[in-house]
């Protein structure tokens, strides 16, 4: 969702394909109400867009991904937005061709900068790089070099997550260490959270933030937290740019 327009994303997963349709009778909804409704070019999702022979990039090699360049595809969730202005990391669900493809569709209302990621196996932009409000952005010191950061972030706080506390008991899932980083902020202040990461609640205190601790865990093997798991569809204000 970007402003008052739905996009519905070319996602690479074969298994994914048809998951917009689950959010059908919403989509319906929001357009009787005047939303506008956009769906991306649908992939074919060849043999030709995977790398049957993937494997992670090692220490000091360049980042490899699963995917090419052989359509556009990207997932919503490589991209986070601050007003007029949006980031985008290159993943392994999200191809340079889909973020030119989103770029031109956008025109010249939004401007989408592309965050460097180190992750060996790269997907989702919400463990890397969070904005948490106007002039404060939190990033991986794993996955972020803060020298490389986009020029228009130079004038921004640049907050350096501690490293996550362990959790135990979880199981069969493919989210990182790094879900720590993965928070919902419902205002420039008050940041809903998981419970169990204690260092980066201290972390967001001692920044001026107010964390809200919640018991979220049960929901990792799922493939994500907070930010995964909500998009805000009504909004207050204006669109503004922030830099």
């Amino acid at each position: 969702m970007i402003g008052n327009e739905i996009i519905e994303t070319p996602m690479p997963w074969r298994s994914r394909y048809f998951e917009m349709f689950a959010y059908r009778s919403l989509f319906k909804e929001y357009f009787a109400f005047g939303a506008k409704w956009t769906a991306a070019p649908k992939p074919q999702l060849l043999n030709e867009l995977y790398d049957y022979n993937f494997q992670p990039a090692q220490k000091d090699q360049p980042i490899r991904y699963v995917i090419n360049e052989f359509e556009p595809v990207f997932d919503a969730a490589d991209f986070v937005r601050c007003g007029k202005d949006l980031f985008v990391t290159k993943s392994n669900v999200t191809n340079a061709s889909g973020i030119k493809w989103l770029r031109r569709h956008l025109g010249e209302t939004y401007t989408i900068h592309e965050i460097e990621s180190k992750c060996p196996t790269p997907m989702h932009i919400n463990s890397t790089f969070l904005p948490l409000a106007p002039g404060k952005v939190l990033v991986n010191p794993e996955y972020i070099d803060v020298e490389r950061l986009p020029s228009i972030l130079k004038s921004w706080d640049v907050l350096v997550a501690p490293q996550p506390d362990p959790v135990s008991g979880i199981t069969g899932a493919m989210c990182s260490k790094w879900i720590s980083l993965n928070m919902l902020m419902l205002d420039e202040k008050r940041v809903i959270m998981d419970k169990t990461q204690e260092s980066m609640i201290k972390s967001l205190k001692n920044w001026g933030f107010e964390p809200i601790p919640c018991s979220f865990m049960d929901f990792v093997p799922f493939g994500g937290s907070f930010h995964c798991a909500t998009l805000d569809v009504r909004r207050r204000g204006e669109l503004q740019s922030y830099f």
